[in-house]
C-alpha cells in the first residue's frame, strides 16, 4: 500500500522540499500551509509560495487559521490515517494531540545546527552573531519549540558576504536533496533518533523591525552582518532628518573617524573600533532601491555629516 505523506510549511524557502519530494514520487496526501494575507493596504491577497506551488502540482491544500482547538482538522488528519508529516518553516506551532496522528511522527526540517538557533528566525540569527557556519537539522517534533531528538544535519560554511535571502536559497537546496536520503529509512524505522542536548540551546526569536537601526558604536563587521542578517526584510537602516535609510548592502572600509561619520561623498562611515563600513546599496524611505553612485548625486548626506540621533 502507498505511503501517505502529509506536508506543512509556507514560506519560499519550503518550496524546494515540497518540489524535491513530488518529483521524486513521494505521495503527498496533503499540503498544509497559512492563510492568504492581504496587502498592506488590502487591494491584494497574496497566497503563500507553498499554496502556490500546491494548485500548480495539483495537490490538495488546506489553510486554517490555527490547528490549536481545530476539530475539524484534528477530525480530517486522524482520518487521513498518514503515516508521516514533514514540516518546514510551517509558522504555527502543531499542537500535541496532532502530534500521534501519524504512524511515524512529525518530522521538522529546521534551518540551524541544532540546539543551536532554536525557534522563529535561525537564519537572520546565526547571520547577525557572525557564525562561522549554518545548517539544516532533520528532526522528530515534540511538545517543545525545536527540542526534538535529531537524525541527521547537514552543514555549510556562513561566508560574510552573504546575505539571508542567499543563505536561505542554499539551504533550502540542501534541505531539498537530503530530506530524500532521509525518508525512507524514517518510514522503515530504520533511522536514529539522538537527543539533543539541551545545555547549550540557544534562541532564534522572531525580529523585531526596530532591531534594524544601526548602531555606529559596533565595529564593521558587527554591522554587516546586521545588514546581512535583515536583508532583504525588515532590513537594517540609520535615520537621518525623520527619515529611514534602508542599507541593503555595505562591505567594511579603511577610514577613520568620529563614530557616526560620513568620511566620504560615496558613503563611507566611522563606526566602532576605528573601522567604517562602506554603503553599497542603498533605500531611502519611500524610494526604489539605488547603488550609492545613483544616491549619491542627489543626496543632502555629504562628506561630514554625522549620523547619530538624526
Amino acid at each position: 500500500m502507498a505511503k501517505k505523506i502529509i506536508f506543512m510549511g509556507t514560506p519560499l524557502f519550503s518550496v524546494p522540499i515540497l518540489k524535491s519530494l513530488y518529483q521524486n514520487g513521494f505521495p503527498i496526501s496533503v499540503v498544509y500551509t497559512q492563510p492568504p494575507q492581504k496587502s498592506q493596504r488590502g487591494y491584494k491577497i497574496n497566497k503563500s509560495p507553498i499554496q502556490g506551488i500546491s494548485e500548480t502540482l495539483n495537490l490538495d491544500y488546506r489553510t486554517p487559521a490555527s490547528l490549536k482547538d481545530n476539530n475539524l482538522e484534528f477530525e480530517f488528519l486522524k482520518n487521513l490515517n498518514a503515516d508521516l508529516a514533514i514540516v518546514v518553516a510551517y509558522g504555527q506551532l502543531i499542537p500535541k494531540e496532532f502530534l500521534g496522528l501519524t504512524k511515524k511522527g512529525f518530522i521538522n526540517v529546521h534551518a540551524s545546527i541544532l540546539p543551536a538557533w532554536r525557534g522563529a528566525a535561525p537564519i537572520q540569527r546565526s547571520i547577525m552573531n557572525l557564525d562561522s557556519e549554518i545548517g539544516i537539522s532533520i528532526m522528530k517534533i515534540d511538545e517543545k519549540l525545536d527540542c526534538g531528538p535529531v537524525c541527521n544535519i547537514y552543514k555549510i560554511k556562513l561566508s560574510q558576504n552573504l546575505n539571508a535571502l542567499e543563505v536561505s536559497e542554499k539551504l533550502s537546496k540542501l534541505a531539498a536533496d537530503k530530506i530524500l536520503e532521509n525518508i525512507d529509512d524514517i518510514l522503515d524505522d530504520k533511522m536514529k533518533f539522538v537527543d539533543q542536548d539541551h545545555s547549550k540551546a540557544t534562541y532564534a526569536s522572531k525580529i523585531n523591525k526596530e532591531e534594524g537601526l544601526v548602531n555606529w558604536n559596533e565595529d564593521a563587521l558587527k554591522i554587516i552582518g546586521k545588514i546581512n542578517g535583515l536583508f532583504p526584510s525588515p532590513g537594517a537602516f540609520f535615520k537621518f532628518n525623520g527619515e529611514r535609510y534602508k542599507i541593503l548592502k555595505a562591505k567594511s572600509g579603511n577610514g577613520i573617524g568620529k563614530i557616526g561619520e560620513v568620511l566620504t561623498n560615496d558613503m563611507e562611515i566611522a563606526c566602532g573600533k576605528n573601522q567604517s563600513i562602506k554603503i553599497l546599496e542603498i533605500q531611502r524611505q519611500g524610494k526604489k532601491t539605488q547603488k550609492i553612485e545613483e544616491f549619491v548625486p542627489g543626496s543632502q548626506i555629504k562628506k561630514g555629516t554625522y549620523l547619530i540621533n538624526v
